[in-house]
């Protein structure tokens, strides 16, 4: 039986070829610049001057039915139409 080479991809689907993998091997041991590394943020960026946190919020059919009609309307997300009706009605920026 014949063994198949593993092959490596990425979170965003890329396949990493020998030369791909032998570059990051190369780069890693040539040693890491912090700075660089610090400035490559992972995950979602930041809505406010720190990391967001979740609040479950519970809203009637007709509400929500509302927060996503006028989500789809200006092409946006239904959390970024409540936070700027939170926005709004806190006079918040």
């Amino acid at each position: 039986m014949v063994e198949r080479p593993k092959t490596f991809t990425t979170q965003t689907g890329k396949i990493l070829t020998d030369a791909d993998i032998d570059a990051m091997a190369d780069e890693a041991e040539r040693g890491n610049d912090v700075e660089v590394l610090k400035a490559r943020r992972r995950g979602r960026p930041m809505l406010g001057s720190a990391p967001s946190e979740v609040v479950p919020v519970r809203l009637d059919p007709e509400l929500r039915r509302a927060v996503e009609a006028r989500a789809e309307v200006d092409h946006t997300t239904s959390s970024e139409i409540i936070r700027e009706a939170l926005r709004r009605f806190l006079d918040v920026t």
